[in-house]
């Protein structure tokens, strides 16, 4: 029997047509990435904090998900993003697009805390850190460095040369902005790294023409006072939350005793302090005391009577269709965080301004661990503690591996406000 000709043609037509339609159907359905950030559905919650980066990065806006499974991230499917997640260890689903319209139909529903924010541009992000700390003397610089997040060091010759704004976020180290030495003067004032970090700290404020390191961070304070009312986001943990603040009130005041900056603090320094210039305390005292490692009542270190077992904090829950910063910055897959301790370890809450928003507390101990506020144009977050995941983190001790923490809670508020810039859009920094 002869084929007909046209009639194969016409198979083949139908044949190539079909497969077309399905190719086409598969296509449509898996445009759509989810990356989910609840606890059973995110092995590496770090690391996708980095992919969502990543993605902004290369002009993908990504979708944050406030309060729905965790803060999970939806972006429009790019392969070498898929690619990126896989390398990374990040879960990730690939959902329709009528999936995704579902979802955001689910999330604008006023019965559900959730909501959406888009991010847009990849916020740049600077440390204010001494060139010579590694990675893992600061828990930011680590799980930035975990989460494969580009990061620049800038430190005082930077600030005083102005450039800070081109940076959309600023983190500052475990920084003594009150030139004190971190008050380690009683412990370690014989230690060898104690003695070369007073004497490079004293040559660098030569050498940007202050007589003292004292003088020079508080010039330092000012500058970054500057940035953050301008509308720069700043982020600060353990000491230089309380020694900022400190700075900033202290301004024109020397409270610094002779083994600190030679020659005695000023008489009644405690009330010529100027509240109304900190960021988040008032009526705070100072400790006097050269040899107590604390610079004020602030801190909730030395008073706290709570064992590592019980030692855990609460994150608030915020209206995400109305306070929208808040909730962005208290996204995780739990609400109760277990606490860590710091040379600054929490706030006492009766010393916190009554504008300042609490984000994190261990209200049975009435201390806030995490807190808020606006500057200006500007925002500053306050993180109390040292490493989220190294209960009592002292001087010489290993650095923490994230590499077995990756759904880490305490670290993932860190992330928050990485991200927190890319919500709003800004100039394209030169």
């Amino acid at each position: 029997m002869v084929q007909d000709p046209t009639m194969k043609m016409t198979y083949l037509s139908r044949y190539f047509l079909s497969l077309f339609l399905i190719l086409s159907a598969f296509s449509a359905q898996a445009i759509t990435m989810l990356i989910p950030m609840d606890s059973e559905g995110q092995k590496e919650h770090l690391k996708a904090y980095g992919i969502a980066y990543y993605a902004l990065e290369r002009g993908v806006e990504v979708e944050w998900l406030l309060n729905y499974r965790g803060g999970s991230f939806m972006l429009t499917f790019v392969e070498e993003i898929k690619l990126e997640c896989r390398i990374r260890n990040v879960s990730f689903e690939l959902i329709s697009d009528g999936q995704a319209q579902a979802i955001r139909k689910e999330i604008s529903s006023p019965a559900l805390n959730q909501s959406i924010v888009k991010l847009e541009n990849a916020p740049k992000i600077a440390v204010y850190s001494p060139k010579g700390k590694q990675p893992w003397d600061d828990a930011v610089t680590l799980v930035l460095s975990y989460a494969e997040i580009p990061y620049d060091i800038v430190y005082d010759e930077e600030v005083l040369n102005d450039l800070l704004p081109r940076y959309d976020w600023l983190h500052l180290h475990h920084e003594d902005f009150t030139g004190q030495y971190g008050r380690f003067y009683a412990a370690f004032r014989n230690a060898p790294w104690y003695i070369e970090q007073k004497r490079d700290l004293e040559s660098l404020a030569k050498k940007l023409g202050y007589a003292k390191v004292s003088q020079l961070k508080s010039a330092v304070a000012e500058k970054i006072r500057e940035y953050t009312i301008g509308g720069g986001f700043l982020f600060a943990m353990c000491s230089a939350t309380d020694s900022y603040d400190i700075a900033l009130a202290s301004v024109g005041v020397d409270i610094c005793e002779p083994m600190f900056d030679g020659d005695p603090s000023e008489p009644n320094y405690q009330n010529k302090l100027d509240y109304s210039r900190s960021f988040a305390f008032k009526d705070f005292r100072l400790v006097q005391n050269p040899n107590v490692y604390e610079f004020s009542d602030i801190d909730v270190t030395n008073i706290r009577k709570v064992k590592p077992e019980n030692d855990f904090f609460s994150l608030f829950e915020f209206s995400a269709k109305w306070d929208i910063v808040p909730t962005m910055l208290t996204q995780n897959h739990v609400r109760v965080v277990k606490g860590f301790m710091g040379q600054t370890t929490a706030f006492r809450r009766d010393l916190i301004k009554s504008d300042v928003l609490i984000l994190g507390e261990f209200k049975a101990a009435g201390e806030a661990r995490y807190i808020h506020g606006e500057m200006g144009q500007g925002t500053w977050t306050f993180y109390g503690g040292h490493d989220p995941e190294d209960y009592q983190h002292r001087v010489g001790d290993p650095k923490t591996e994230l590499e077995l923490y990756p759904q880490s809670p305490g670290y993932r508020l860190i992330l928050n406000n990485i991200l927190f810039p890319a919500a709003r859009k800004k100039p394209q920094k030169t």
